[in-house]
């Protein structure tokens, strides 16, 4: 169960559920499914869908089954079958049984097409595709039918064996189920079964080449696993009628009920696979896992964590109506979990030399700090040295700075570096351009942990890491991919949206040694830095490499307003 159950809001799915297990429907139990089609890596939105129907049957004490839908071989690989089971695991679920495909039952839906022949209720149809639009139909005005849809079943079966053989060439025909041409809902009028694909199958190889459609699969595929709460997204609202049609009319071993719900849209975020795509293709992006895509694999990357990311699925409601959710209120969220997580770390992004004038050369104090302020997570270590980094921009020459305004280091006064000691800034050394080059400072001794004594008032706390023990590293700024809230709101013209300043590459920035250490895909808070993680790919001890997840706080609500 999710860290958040107690927050978990109540919904209508749950409701149906609970009722049919007081009831006794289907024996008391509880079947759902994951059905994604690995025609692309899975999304925030999918990571909605994993966490509702996953949820749901552990919390019920049923199963959940992973099934895909890989009716379509031209657009499907492996390497998306393989990437959609890794994300279902890294969100902290498991399928109940062996992964299922669509592909598994290819030769049941064979035979319950032929069904479906024999009595009278498919036809093959030779209408060209756009023959077939014409015929269709529009919504507010009724199909027409098809000039073959009166074959007879011999001619009927005898075309469709010879769709499966290969004898006839893709386009030249399909199979369609009879069902109502003058239907107000277009899914009715004579859908299509089984179309020619003479494409090899990342399942099935070369066996078949025709392959069902995906509303001919879908029920079916429900119906053979005993489904018993079917859950969709409300784009499938329109297609139940259809589902509950072939149901209806095949000899199915079970009869599922199909749920629908609103999808998981977010502000600022792309979730559409062919415009992911895109932005893989045209190399907007460096990949699927690209930390700045919405894809299970980018916020991976990224450092967003599995809690973070199922505590606020599971917070959002799950409404029969769709919606638009801030992408601020997932931060938040990610945020959240950071902060009560991450142990705490120095890192400075912009370094500029400050050398302790006071502090003999080759000394190496050794400063303990927590690992997390509030949690026992034990403590870490940073030597101190005559020589340190800090932040470009926590020092400044000018003295007429309030202390309210500039709590850092200024030019003749002091501030405390974070679990060490109070310094004062003496002296500025300029290079031949005039560029800020070193700071001279001096300590103020028995300050570590201690109030300085009276008369010394330290702007405020900066962090530091030591020039001659810390280690270089390369760090990975990221924002979001696009400026505008809502990128996809047309088909075209997304791409002018994306943000330029997505990625910044940090190279000499300067962190605590320890870090070299961190594994792969451990996060912490850069102290007034952000939340940063070592990439799952890229970090090493040699090559420390960090991206970071998310800033201290929301700063795009003072960016747009």
């Amino acid at each position: 169960m999710s860290n958040s159950d107690s927050i978990r809001p109540t919904n209508f799915v749950r409701d149906i559920i609970q009722k049919d297990v007081n009831d006794n429907v289907h024996g008391g139990k509880v079947i759902t499914r994951f059905p994604p089609e690995p025609n692309g890596y899975l999304h925030v939105g999918h990571a909605k869908s994993i966490c509702l129907n996953f949820g749901l049957a552990e919390e019920f004490g049923g199963q959940c089954n992973l099934r895909f839908d890989d009716t379509n071989p031209g657009k499907e690989e492996q390497e998306f079958v393989d990437s959609i089971k890794e994300d279902v695991q890294w969100l902290g679920f498991q399928w109940s049984g062996e992964v299922r495909y669509a592909s598994d039952y290819f030769d049941t839906f064979y035979a319950w097409a032929i069904h479906l022949i024999k009595n009278g209720k498919a036809y093959v149809c030779d209408l060209s595709p756009e023959q077939a639009s014409e015929y269709r139909g529009w919504a507010t005005q009724p199909g027409k039918d098809s000039p073959f849809r009166d074959r007879s079943v011999e001619e009927n079966l005898d075309l469709f064996e010879r769709m499966k053989n290969g004898e006839l060439d893709e386009g030249a025909c399909v199979l369609r189920a009879k069902v109502d041409m003058t239907s107000p809902n277009m899914n009715m009028r004579d859908p299509i079964l089984y179309r020619i694909r003479k494409e090899s199958h990342h399942q099935t190889g070369g066996k078949w080449c025709i392959y069902p459609s995906y509303d001919f699969a879908h029920g079916q595929e429900d119906a053979i696993e005993e489904i018993t709460h079917s859950i969709c997204t409300l784009e499938f609202q329109d297609h139940r009628p259809l589902y509950d049609w072939f149901l209806d009319n095949l000899p199915v071993p079970s009869r599922p009920h199909q749920y629908e719900f609103g999808r998981l849209n977010l502000s600022y975020t792309i979730t559409s696979k062919r415009k992911l795509k895109q932005l893989v293709d045209e190399k907007v992006v460096a990949g699927w896992d690209d930390p700045r895509m919405p894809t299970v694999h980018g916020m991976r990357r990224r450092g967003f964590t599995a809690r973070g990311i199922r505590n606020f699925c599971d917070g959002l409601p799950v409404a029969k109506s769709g919606g638009v959710v801030d992408v601020a209120q997932f931060e938040a969220a990610v945020r959240d979990d950071l902060n009560e997580n991450a142990p705490r770390a120095m890192c400075v992004l912009d370094p500029v030399k400050v050398v302790i004038s006071n502090m003999e050369e080759g000394a190496v104090e050794q400063m303990t700090a927590p690992a997390h302020p509030q949690r026992e997570m034990g403590t870490h270590t940073m030597p101190f040295t005559r020589e340190i980094y800090i932040d470009r921009a926590d020092f400044s020459e000018d003295s007429s700075l309030s202390r309210k305004k500039f709590k850092r280091l200024v030019l003749g006064e002091w501030v405390r570096l974070r679990s060490a000691y109070v310094i004062k800034a003496d002296e500025v050394i300029r290079d031949a351009s005039g560029e800020l080059q070193e700071i001279r400072a001096s300590l103020v001794p028995g300050t570590v942990g201690i109030n300085p004594p009276e008369g010394i008032k330290p702007r405020g706390v900066i962090h530091w890491v030591s020039a001659t023990e810390g280690k270089q590293a390369t760090i990975r700024l990221y924002d979001r991919l696009f400026l505008n809230e809502a990128p996809d709101a047309t088909d075209e013209g997304f791409l002018k949206y994306v943000n330029p300043e997505s990625l910044k590459v940090l190279e000499g920035c300067w962190i605590e040694p320890g870090l070299i250490d961190a594994q792969p895909e451990q996060s912490f808070q850069f102290e007034r830095e952000g939340y940063f993680v070592a990439d799952r790919f890229d970090h090493s001890a040699e090559h420390p490499t960090f991206n970071k997840t998310i800033g201290l706080r929301d700063t795009w609500a003072s960016k747009t307003n």
